[in-house]
C-alpha cells in the first residue's frame, strides 16, 4: 500500500470519528496533520476494541494483538502492507520522535475498561486517565516538537487528564447506562451521598459533578502551560482542542444536572469559532 493511500484512510477516519480532535489538527501543517491522523486512527482502533460488544477475552486478545503490532513498528519491523493505519503510523514514527511505547499505556487503560475497573480514589482515576489520555498527549508531543521535552511531557500528561475528566463528566449517563461503567471515584460518591453505581439525587449528583469539574479546571490551568513550549501551529492545535473541552466543562459546571439526562456538547459553529481564535493566537 502506498503512503498517500494509507494517510488518506487515516484522515478519513479522523474526519468521520474525531468530533473535537479534528478541529485542532486542521490547524497543523500538512505533514504533521497526516502524522496526527495516523496517531488518532490507531487510538480509535484501540478504543473501538475496548468499547466493543465482543466477550472480554476476545477484546483482550485483540488489544494484545495491537500491542504486538505497535511493538513491531517500534523495533523497526515493516508494518503489514494491507493495513493503512499501521503503514501510516510506521512512516510517521520514522519522520517524528513519537514515543510509540505510549500506545501500550493506552491499551493498558482500555484493558481496565474491559475488566470494569472500579476507581476507589481520584488518584486511582488519574492513573486511568494518564493511560487513556495522557498517553495521547505524549504521543502528540512527538509530532508537535517542544522546546523542553521533559517538562512538555509532564504538562501534556496533565492536560490529557483534564480532557479525560471532562469526557467522564460529559458521558456520566451513557457510561453508566450503556456501558455499565462508573468512573467517578468511590470515595467521592460516598462523600456526596451517592450510590456506588453512580446514582443519587439530582442535588447530590450535581454537587459531585461540580466538585470533579473544579479538579479538571485546576488540571487545565497546569496543562495549558504547555502552549508556551510549542511553535505557532502546534500551539494553535492544542489551544483549539483544549479550548473546546474547556468550554464544554464550563457548560457542565454551569448546569451539572444536564449530564444526568443527556449528553452535553458544543455546537459545530462554537467549535469552529474556538479553532479560529486559536489560530489567531487568542488563546483558550
Amino acid at each position: 500500500m502506498d503512503l498517500a493511500t494509507a494517510y488518506h484512510r487515516c484522515e478519513e477516519i479522523t474526519r468521520h470519528e474525531a468530533k473535537n480532535f479534528a478541529y485542532g489538527i486542521r490547524l497543523l501543517d500538512p505533514e504533521r496533520r497526516r502524522a496526527m491522523a495516523a496517531l488518532y486512527a490507531l487510538a480509535r482502533r484501540v478504543d473501538d476494541v475496548g468499547d466493543g460488544d465482543a466477550p472480554v477475552p476476545e477484546r483482550l486478545g485483540a488489544l494484545a494483538a495491537i500491542r504486538e503490532s505497535v511493538q513491531a513498528i517500534e523495533e523497526g519491523r515493516p508494518a503489514p502492507a494491507d493495513d493503512p493505519v499501521l503503514v501510516a503510523l510506521a512512516d510517521a514514527a520514522r519522520r517524528h520522535p513519537i514515543p510509540l511505547a505510549a500506545f501500550g499505556e493506552l491499551i493498558d487503560g482500555c484493558e481496565m475498561d474491559c475488566r470494569q475497573t472500579v476507581y476507589a480514589t481520584f488518584d486511582d482515576l488519574v492513573v486511568y486517565c494518564r493511560c487513556v489520555a495522557g498517553s495521547i498527549g505524549r504521543l502528540s508531543l512527538g509530532v508537535f516538537g517542544t522546546t523542553d521535552r521533559e517538562r512538555g511531557e509532564a504538562l501534556a500528561d496533565a492536560l490529557g487528564i483534564a480532557l479525560q475528566v471532562t469526557n467522564i463528566l460529559r458521558d456520566v449517563l451513557e457510561d453508566r447506562t450503556a456501558m455499565g461503567r462508573v468512573y467517578l471515584p468511590r470515595e467521592d460518591l460516598d462523600r456526596f451521598g451517592c450510590a456506588p453505581d453512580g446514582t443519587g439525587s439530582p442535588e447530590a449528583m450535581s454537587a459531585l459533578i461540580r466538585f470533579e469539574a473544579a479538579r479538571a479546571k485546576a488540571l487545565y490551568d497546569e496543562g495549558l502551560q504547555l502552549l508556551g513550549l510549542l511553535d505557532h501551529r502546534s500551539r494553535a492545535c492544542v489551544s483549539a482542542m483544549a479550548g473546546i473541552y474547556r468550554r464544554l466543562l464550563a457548560r457542565i459546571e454551569a448546569d451539572p444536572a444536564a449530564v444526568l439526562v443527556r449528553r452535553v456538547s458544543l455546537p459545530a459553529w462554537e467549535k469552529a469559532w474556538v479553532a479560529a481564535r486559536s489560530l489567531a493566537g487568542a488563546g483558550v
